[in-house]
């Protein structure tokens, strides 16, 4: 077998380019000097040989470098992305306990490890926590240099022209019969009247436009912090509950009127808005044929509010996406449903019971179920004290007898029905423990028979009556009232937080869109006599707009020095084209 061995050639050619480039670029920066600067205030990134000496201060300053780079930025950036992700996949206990247990019985196997990883609490973990507070450091770290040199740019003037302006990417020249005092006065008019920052350095006019992009830059980074502190502040102090209303009934912004309610760690209950409002009425009307039957047409909820606690009622309507607003806190409207008006008496006709008792829909068609619960008041056919518990579904549109379903045709109470199944004995509700409202706890409780010795069930029409057993009393379906969902919150910063988006945006527009460019024109005098004037541009980056703008404004200072005519010149040529490539200037362009 042979014994194989690399060609050294390439790689040391490969070498002696990157030389050769390195050597290049060095000349070209002693050439520009101060002209070819940074056009931005990015800071450069260092090679590991520009690092210090690694000690303790060694690294604390290479990672606070590290930490406020653009790239660790928008690394961390990308993690908060990323980060947010099972947070909107994965029920959270801030937004709703109960789907999170549901989630945890569902799903046996990963909710151990989602537990360990603070899946069901995303925005309040450690992890995220922690990507939290870097991208704000990194962010403030990265700001603060470069709006200092930002100022120190504005306050400076652009620097004077390079020795060879045929170094620069755009370049032109010609000669004209103009003194070059006059073409650079003609010069430092024309930049300043295209709005670029213009003065005159020695022999030429160094001009500068587009510091816009480098402010977009910064107030997208100053946007993002402004958004942060914004969610930061909007989590620690927000507040937000739901509450059921029924026609007729009211609600009044303190902590125990709300169904379920939910807090930032640093709310405070006494800093909610004092308001109340009462449910007028709710009017909802759905599409009665074509394919999109059923589907809401008008969902709005009528409402008397009164703000403070004297405050005078006014009327308002809430809808969709249009809440009412009263000092800062919305009030949504979020669902709604039947609430069936049921009577109950007892064995002597007398009657303990009578509500609207809402029920929970499980369609779009609204059929609905929920519990009936007669806590107090009721007593059996010997005078002894016990509770009833009903089973209750209904239907808002009634498809008919014989049909074979009992859930609902259409979203609107048409043909109401509702059926019932009762139980006698202890609701479990004097316990202390909670009990959810729209479901029946029936461990200590009895079934209610019929004549036949099956469970005593029936569906009711308004006004029909079901009788108990045994003389124990009568339930009796008196009529439909509707009801509405509200979400009432309070969410602080939230218009920092739109202005921050809104400058964000605005602020990256800037900075893609405007191109920062530096342009000179040089006006001397020839060893003929004849001034020379040379034009040259220089970009933040490659850009053919440029040698278009150069052009243009070659084009108009030639209207004021001519090109002048001479044995060279060719009168059909255009005197004010740009050359985009190097060349060597005109005689005496460089004195």
């Amino acid at each position: 077998m042979s014994d194989t061995k690399s060609n050294p050639a390439p790689e040391r050619e490969r070498r002696d380019e990157r030389e050769i480039r390195d050597e290049q670029d060095r000349e070209n920066a002693r050439e520009l000097g101060a002209a070819g600067s940074q056009l931005s205030t990015a800071p450069r990134e260092e090679s590991a040989a520009n690092l210090p000496a690694m000690g303790v201060i060694g690294w604390a300053r290479w990672f606070w470098r590290q930490l406020t780079s653009m790239r660790v930025a928008l690394i961390l950036l990308f993690m908060l992305s990323l980060g947010a992700i099972p947070g909107s996949l994965i029920p959270q206990n801030s937004v709703d306990e109960l789907k999170v247990q549901t989630f945890k019985d569902a799903h046996t196997t990963v909710s151990p490890i989602y537990e360990k990883l603070q899946f069901f609490d995303v925005y309040s973990s450690v992890w995220f926590s922690a990507i939290y507070i870097l991208l704000f450091v990194s962010l403030i770290g990265c700001i603060v240099p470069r709006t200092g040199q930002f100022v120190g740019q504005l306050r400076s003037r652009p620097p004077g022209a390079p020795r060879r302006l045929t170094r620069l990417p755009a370049y032109t020249t010609w000669r004209t019969e103009a003194e070059p005092e006059q073409v650079r006065e003609a010069a430092l008019a024309m930049m300043r009247k295209r709005r670029y920052r213009a003065h005159i350095a020695g022999d030429a006019v160094a001009a500068e436009k587009g510091y816009l992009r480098e402010a977009g830059n910064l107030i997208f980074h100053i946007a993002l912090i402004v958004m942060l502190v914004a969610f930061a502040f909007g989590q620690l102090f927000k507040s937000e509950g739901g509450k059921l209303i029924v026609e007729g009934d009211g609600f009044s912004n303190t902590q125990t009127q709300y169904d379920d309610f939910k807090s930032g760690s640093l709310f405070d209950a006494d800093s909610l808005a004092p308001f109340s409002f009462t449910l007028d009425k709710f009017i909802g009307t759905y599409e009665r044929s074509g394919p999109q039957i059923g589907t809401p047409r008008t969902y709005e909820a009528h409402v008397t509010y009164t703000k403070g606690a004297y405050g005078k009622p006014q009327k308002t309507v809430i809808k969709v996406n249009e809440p009412l607003v009263v000092d800062g806190t919305k009030v949504y409207l979020n669902a709604h449903g039947y609430a069936p008006v049921v009577s109950v008496k007892d064995g002597t006709g007398k009657e303990v019971y009578k509500a609207a008792v809402p029920l929970l829909p499980i369609d779009n068609n609204v059929t609905s179920t929920g519990a009936i619960k007669v806590m107090d008041g009721y007593r059996d056919k010997n005078g002894k004290k016990t509770q009833l518990g009903f089973q209750a579904f209904f239907v808002p549109t009634f498809a008919g007898d014989n049909q074979g379903t009992m859930f609902s045709q259409f979203p609107a109470a048409d043909n109401p029905r509702l059926a019932l199944n009762g139980y006698y004995g202890s609701l479990g509700v004097d316990s202390g423990l909670p009990q959810n409202v729209y479901q029946l706890d029936k461990s200590k409780m009895k079934e209610f028979k019929d004549s036949k010795g099956n469970q005593l069930k029936q569906r009711l029409a308004v006004g029909d009556t079901m009788k108990l057993p045994d003389g124990a009393g009568s339930v009796t379906f008196e009529g439909v009232e509707e009801w509405a969902s509200f979400q009432i919150s309070e969410q602080p910063a939230s218009g920092w937080a739109l202005t921050g988006a809104i400058a964000a945006i605005a602020g990256l527009a800037g900075s893609l869109f405007i191109q920062r460019r530096r342009i000179w024109v040089r006006a001397v005098r020839g060893a003929d006599g004849v001034t020379v004037v040379e034009m040259a541009g220089l970009g933040r980056s490659e850009s053919a707009k440029l040698p278009e703008e150069l052009a243009d404004l070659a084009v108009t200072l030639n209207a004021v020095a001519p090109t002048a005519p001479g044995p060279d010149t060719d009168p059909g040529s255009d005197s004010g084209s740009v050359e985009e490539s190097p060349v060597e200037p005109a005689e005496g362009a460089e004195k």
